[in-house]
């Protein structure tokens, strides 16, 4: 395998912890990351105010206008991520907090998106390039709403992009992987800045 040609072995150490390349990749979707790795049952994982309450307890305050799925994936951010060192494929992203992902076509609550988690960190985003323009206009509407209300990581309106897909855009998908962050794990470096290409951003020596 050429993971195993990079470092001699698909079992490899980051941070002085093990993390085994080798052996199939956890599957989880949001809401079950928050029961396995945040201590919720399943009940509990479904209720908005307990997830409003538990991000309380961690020192953060949700959004007024969040709905259950923005607290769950809020609650994934804050106190899940970080404990996801295992590769794990979490998927069946909300659509709230998945704008440009094609929703499902057995439940339109969820998108067609995954992102790959190793070391606690994010390594991969793919998803179904949502081309639909009524569908995705709508979702640039829910995204500026809640930039108004406060939301710095919401999307702006993006006219252009919605002209263009009313003249068709055909079915894409696709992945982003982040080069940087894997070459940290391949190298066992602490810090980004020991790996990215741009001297410009690295200490001076």
């Amino acid at each position: 395998m050429r993971r195993a040609r990079a470092t001699g072995s698909a079992s490899l150490t980051y941070a002085g912890r093990a993390v085994d390349l080798d052996k199939p990749f956890a599957r989880l979707t949001v809401q079950d990351a928050l029961v396995v790795h945040a201590g919720l049952t399943r009940e509990e994982a479904a209720d908005a105010k307990v997830l409003h309450e538990k991000l309380k307890s961690l020192g953060e305050e949700p959004p007024a206008h969040w709905t259950l799925a923005e607290l769950q994936f809020g609650l994934f951010e804050a106190a899940v991520e970080e404990k996801l060192w295992d590769p794990t494929f979490i998927i069946d992203y909300p659509v709230e907090v998945s704008p440009l992902a094609r929703a499902s076509d057995t439940n339109p609550a969820i998108t067609e998106r995954f992102e790959l988690f190793i070391t606690g960190r994010e390594y991969a985003n793919g998803f179904s390039e949502l081309n639909d323009a009524e569908d995705r206009a709508a979702r640039f509407q829910a995204q500026v709403a809640n930039k108004e209300a406060g939301d710095d990581e919401a999307m702006y309106y993006d006219a252009d992009f919605i002209r263009a897909l009313e003249y068709g855009m055909p079915p894409t998908g696709g992945c982003g992987i982040g080069i940087d962050r894997l070459i940290m794990l391949l190298t066992d470096s602490p810090s980004i800045r020991d790996v990215i290409l741009f001297p410009s951003l690295r200490k001076e020596a």
